[in-house]
């Protein structure tokens, strides 16, 4: 198997046709048809992935991917919103409240496909696990754990990447498009615009210890992490 996807639509023909194309393509898939269900199947298994419809009666898609974000059990499963909003002010909302990719309805199945592909592979380490620091900021990918000093510095899986590519990276300048490739990956559905929604979450995730400084943007081209001391550091 490929992995294991919670899927949490309302309707049963498209929750049906979901899980039957998943199925199809290698993957255990669980169905829930509002939050209630989807909260204890989510207790029960903690899926790889959660595709949900923000169209969910009672409580919509967007506040339940708040409730993921917040819990420390749930926090890093990647959710993709199903959603049949196209404003870009939707879009950029549900990435900048914990949604890691945002599927417009209706949708190609082939792409979604792709894009869930692509985020999964994404939970897999990086190559090096070895502890990075620069200018007071260390990252352990092993261990998941980003520090300033005594304080430990919680990002979400998308951040974390980021964060140890660009650790892993410093001083060079690279562009959304790059960075899509290395993070999101080649065959990734992602627009440049989402890049910088999880950029901003980096920054918010760094900025109590001062470390948003580290993260340059450089207009016109992309964005780049300095080696020079953040705010505050001596």
């Amino acid at each position: 198997m490929d992995g294991s996807i919670l899927v949490v639509e309302s309707e049963v023909p498209a929750r049906q046709l979901l899980a039957s194309n998943l199925r199809n393509s290698g993957y255990k898939v669980l169905c829930a048809g509002d939050v209630a269900q989807a909260e204890s199947l989510v207790r029960q298994t903690r899926p790889d992935l959660v595709l949900l419809d923000s169209g969910l009666p009672g409580i919509p898609g967007c506040p339940f991917t708040g409730r993921l974000r917040r819990d420390q059990r749930t926090r890093d499963i990647p959710i993709v919103l199903l959603s049949e909003r196209t404003d870009e002010h939707d879009k950029v909302a549900a990435l900048e409240g914990g949604a890691d990719d945002y599927v417009t309805k209706p949708y190609s199945v082939r792409e979604l496909l792709a894009r869930i592909k692509a985020i999964i592979r994404r939970r897999m380490p990086q190559l090096a696990d070895d502890v990075v620091e620069i200018g007071g900021l260390l990252l352990d990918p092993a261990a998941r754990l980003v520090r300033a000093g005594d304080r430990e510095i919680g990002l979400w899986t998308t951040e974390f990447r980021l964060l140890h590519f660009f650790m892993t990276h410093p001083g060079r300048i690279f562009s959304r498009a790059r960075l899509i490739d290395e993070i999101w990956g080649h065959d990734a559905f992602v627009e440049e615009r989402t890049v910088d929604v999880h950029i901003r979450r980096l920054r918010q995730g760094l900025a109590p210890a001062g470390h948003d400084v580290l993260i340059e943007t450089v207009r016109g081209f992309g964005y780049c992490f300095r080696t020079g001391r953040s705010r505050g550091l001596s």
